[in-house]
């Protein structure tokens, strides 16, 4: 092949590229907002399972406070709280937690918590667990992320926050110990941090904080 055959290649590849990459930019430009309004719609049914309009009259998804705790909660990333108000009066905090060391990868839920610190419910958001075995914790999988409705830090005692396996009241599942264990442990680090910062996690807006 001739230096001008090849130069000729490796301009059409290049404009190839341009093209490609100018195509992507476009089709991601016109998505992006549909992208973030489906995103947003998608929280929005999670939440309302978790704690039913009847209860609240606000907008939780505007609503929230950003907390930063890598102790306490366990990520690195800032933890988004979503606040549920009825005529001003906190009903529930939700946070958008992220348990950074699953089986497979990071396993992103959903924990809302009553204001008097027992749960309403957990949701799984995003996770690559094993298919047929860690993905039980999705509520479509199987009921096992239902048992921690109604739960607390005194029920069961903190030292029983665990699965079976390592003394805890919460099953796992066979073959799949460290999937539920994370997110067990993950739940119980958010009732500790709504137990200390309750006031600030409830505060109105205008007064919220992030410090922890």
């Amino acid at each position: 092949m001739t230096l001008r055959h090849m130069l000729g290649s490796a301009m059409v590849l290049t404009l190839f590229a341009l093209v490609g990459t100018t195509l992507v930019a476009i089709t991601y430009e016109g998505t992006r907002e549909q992208i973030i309004e489906n995103e947003r719609l998608a929280l929005l049914r999670n939440i309302e399972e978790l704690v039913p309009p009847a209860r609240y009259d606000n907008d939780p998804v505007a609503d929230t406070v950003q907390v930063h705790s890598p102790q306490q909660l366990g990520t690195s990333d800032p933890v988004v709280v979503y606040r549920a108000r009825r005529e001003g009066v906190p009903i529930a905090a939700m946070f958008a937690a992220e348990a950074p060391n699953g089986y497979a990868g990071p396993i992103r839920l959903l924990i809302a918590v009553n204001t008097d610190g027992t749960l309403a419910g957990v949701r799984i958001l995003s996770h690559k667990e094993t298919p047929g075995l860690g993905d039980r914790i999705e509520v479509e999988r199987s009921d096992w992320v239902h048992g921690f409705v109604g739960r607390s830090l005194g029920n069961p005692p903190i030292e029983r926050w665990g699965v079976k396996k390592d003394g805890g009241v919460f099953d796992q599942f066979t073959g799949a110990t460290i999937t539920p264990r994370i997110v067990v442990e993950a739940v119980r680090k958010a009732l500790e941090y709504f137990a200390a910062y309750r006031d600030t996690l409830l505060a109105p807006p205008k007064e919220e904080s992030s410090d922890g």
